[in-house]
């Protein structure tokens, strides 16, 4: 068998979810430093399914230490790329490579490599924490000295050691993404892939996650490839993103570099009452305005590249105009607007079309 999967119970994501292990064969063995250093190379892949094009003709390499992150909406294609990365669906075109090794070709010396979190929670809830990890430990052909220390340690890093003999249902949502996140590293691996890590963890817990992972990269020379479709999480966490629309890339580039792209430094969000129906043709002959995004509840979003002097143009406007100014506020260029620069619409607007949708029931699941 070439990898196992468990299949989630009642408490679970509602599907089954893959396990990425080596087979039995080819369990042990190291994963040598990456040719070139590129960890992952991304060449012109694309997956198909019939007609339809989930992934079209992607490109891109991720160095070697790198927190490397692919942001987009939902059904952007993120989580079917990095399904074709760790072996999980087969390539239609292009290739990819994990630490050199191709995933077509060598699956098993690629997933010796990796560690996989997927977005729904998978650990046997039944078991204990100790015990999920010492399963896995198990599947990847660790030795039973090493694997013990590895627990030992990634319970410290995850602050789970208190809870070692708790049963996995008795966690939190935000300690149970902390057992993910040991899980896939207790065999070990140079390259980690984290599919939207952070889904349905309150704010508290969100930031905790990130400082962890970043925690966890600097003490262990890890390359961690991200997926998410929040602005801020990609904006704290990585060092190189790509912007992932319709199955294509659509941009490539630090955090910093990719704000810098988009025309106006600075973003005006402002709220008003009584505006007449061509506001925002009034709003974009300001001075330095590159652009004007009309919002729900009469909120409009202002890129200009003078901040202090469009707010100050904007008041007497709305006064000339007998518009009264409900809310405003001044701050610089977020991934928000270099979303919409690159692929004209709001990412936050793609995110509820998306949720949206609703799965229908099985047969046989409803008396």
């Amino acid at each position: 068998m070439s990898w196992f999967r468990s299949e989630s119970n009642a408490n679970g994501a509602g599907a089954s979810s893959p396990v990425i292990a080596p087979t039995a064969d080819n369990r042990q063995g190291s994963c040598p430093d990456p040719p070139n250093g590129n960890a992952i190379v991304v060449d012109h892949i694309v997956k198909k399914y019939g007609d339809f094009t989930a992934v079209d003709d992607v490109s891109f390499s991720v160095q070697q230490g790198e927190i490397f992150g692919l942001l987009g909406p939902n059904g952007a294609g993120k989580s079917t790329l990095i399904r074709m990365m760790t072996t999980l669906l087969p390539i239609t075109a292009g290739r990819a490579l994990i630490n050199g090794f191709d995933v077509s070709k060598l699956a098993d010396n690629a997933r010796r490599c990796m560690g996989v979190i997927p977005q729904a929670l998978t650990s046997d809830i039944d078991l204990t924490v100790e015990e999920n990890l010492t399963i896995y430990a198990k599947l990847y052909g660790v030795p039973a000295e090493q694997r013990n220390r590895n627990i030992d340690e990634l319970l410290e890093t995850v602050d789970l050691t208190k809870w070692r003999n708790a049963q996995t249902k008795t966690l939190s949502g935000g300690m149970r993404r902390r057992l993910e996140i040991a899980r896939g590293l207790v065999h070990s691996p140079k390259i980690f892939f984290l599919d939207e890590p952070t889904t349905g963890l309150d704010p508290v817990s969100r930031v905790a996650v990130w400082e962890m992972l970043t925690k966890i990269k600097n003490s262990r020379d890890l390359t961690i490839l991200i997926t998410t479709h929040y602005m801020d999480e990609a904006d704290r966490l990585c060092d190189r993103i790509a912007i992932v629309d319709h199955g294509k890339l659509v941009a490539l580039d630090s955090p910093a570099a990719l704000k810098a792209s988009v025309p106006g430094t600075n973003v005006i969000e402002a709220q008003f009452t009584n505006a007449p129906a061509d506001w925002q043709q009034q709003l974009q002959t300001l001075d330095d305005v590159t652009s004007v995004q009309p919002e729900a509840a009469h909120m409009y979003r202002i890129l200009t590249g003078n901040g202090s002097k469009t707010t100050t143009e904007l008041v007497e406007l709305a006064v000339r105009s007998n518009v009264q100014v409900k809310s405003l506020s001044v701050q610089n260029t977020t991934l928000d607007d270099v979303f919409v620069h690159f692929t004209g619409r709001q990412l936050r607007d793609e995110q509820v079309k998306a949720y949206s949708f609703v799965m229908p029931d099985r047969p046989g699941m409803r008396p």
